[in-house]
């Protein structure tokens, strides 16, 4: 059974989420500040972290930031009231997976643990296949058919991602804060180049498309 951890100051919402979800098929403990937090999470091994962001004492943002110091694979999903893209942006850059504003619909959240979860063991096993495509993290290596497919490593990076999270739309920025040097002076549709590098070295793989999505970014749609 997945332990999942809910950090949140609101006693109501804490109590009603984890009631949810363990009515749900998981195993969910509630706490209300990252303290108490960190003492469960030395008490016990977590498969997800649901988290807010506006928390007495440390915050969200600091929180999953040490986590992600702590623990490099678990999940967090932020659960706040905060709907402005710079703290989205800053969560994401702390290391969250996921992001929902409240009032959330419970159900949405069930769905979106279930995909966090899936992701998880995908990146904890380090190698992702696709039909006859085969991207090995350690190996940081690409094999289509059997036969290896030469690839930079931000080239990897990017497919390794968008094959992580298929049919989730990234934005050319998202990808360049997660891909490029933090002083980078590249403009964001320098991005574009790299996808039509993918595009022309998997011309070939009929097991997934990377796909355009007009007017934000990109997404890989598996076949």
């Amino acid at each position: 059974m997945f332990k999942i951890l809910v950090v949140e100051d609101d006693k109501e919402l804490n109590r009603s989420v984890c009631t949810f979800l363990n009515q749900s098929g998981y195993e969910a403990a509630g706490c209300l500040n990252a303290t108490d937090a960190y003492d469960a999470m030395y008490a016990a091994a977590f498969d997800l972290i649901i988290s807010d962001i506006m928390m007495p004492g440390v915050d969200g943002f600091e929180f999953a930031q040490t986590v992600r110091e702590l623990e490099a694979n678990v999940p967090i999903l932020f659960m706040t009231a905060r709907d402005d893209f710079a703290s989205k942006q800053r969560g994401y850059r702390a290391g969250i997976d996921d992001y929902m504003v409240k009032p959330i619909h419970l159900d949405e959240l069930f769905l979106r643990i279930g995909a966090l979860l899936r992701r998880a063991r995908i990146a904890s096993s380090h190698r992702l296949e696709a039909g006859g495509l085969v991207l090995d993290a350690d190996e940081r290596t690409a094999y289509l058919d059997g036969t290896e497919v030469p690839l930079t490593h931000r080239e990897f990076n990017i497919l390794y991602k968008l094959l992580s999270y298929p049919k989730k739309a990234f934005t050319r920025t998202q990808l360049m804060d997660e891909f490029w040097d933090v002083e980078t002076s590249t403009a964001p549709r320098a991005v574009d180049v790299y996808m039509a590098k993918l595009r022309d070295k998997f011309s070939d793989c009929d097991a997934f498309e990377i796909v355009t999505v007009r007017g934000l970014g990109y997404k890989a749609v598996l076949k």
